[in-house]
């Protein structure tokens, strides 16, 4: 039997405590930088720079993926409201989410794409509407007119962008009356 040498012991702890604890400070290091991105592109989708009102979507479990679907499903919803979408109404819809970030995500990406082609299931829409309705009293009555603003004005602008005769804007009656929708649970 080998004799036992306590500053061989010693090193071996030390690195094993080390190796521990550098293991762990490297996962915390991983994981503020993840929390950063993350918060990153949630800033991006959302286009407010507030940082308490990232940590409250944060907070609310909200992220970016599911941000983008908060603000994507209307546009997607006033586009087909007369049950056709025009290419200039799908143009204004990719217009919007190239502005906040879509095309470096491919399966946001395709999910639009998707929902441009085929028109998505109404139910998307009431899903859309009760998730909104438990999130809406969580945010500021500045939080809530700017989402409300950022919202509307492009879903109004993907409601125009068919057009009319001669340049007059011609909104549906079915756009409208998601337009009337989108106010009322944005209340």
């Amino acid at each position: 039997m080998k004799p036992s040498d306590p500053r061989g012991e010693a090193v071996d702890l030390e690195e094993a405590f080390f190796a521990k604890e550098n293991a762990r400070l490297l996962d915390q290091m991983r994981a503020k930088t993840e929390k950063e991105e993350r918060r990153e592109m949630l800033r991006r989708v959302v286009r407010i720079q507030d940082e308490a009102f990232l940590d409250r979507l944060i907070l609310l479990g909200i992220g970016p993926e599911t941000a983008l679907a908060l603000r994507l499903i209307p546009l997607v919803t006033v586009a087909w409201a007369d049950g056709h979408m025009d290419d200039r109404e799908r143009e204004a819809i990719l217009s919007a989410a190239r502005e906040q970030g879509l095309a470096s995500e491919e399966m946001a990406r395709q999910v639009l794409k998707d929902w441009l082609e085929q028109k998505p299931d109404p139910r998307l829409l009431s899903l859309w509407k009760d998730y909104v309705g438990h999130i809406w009293n969580h945010f500021t009555d500045d939080e809530q007119l700017q989402m409300r603003q950022n919202l509307l004005t492009t879903a109004e602008e993907v409601a125009n962008a068919a057009g009319g005769f001669l340049g007059l804007s011609k909104i549906s009656a079915a756009e409208l009356e998601v337009l009337e929708d989108l106010r009322k649970v944005l209340q």
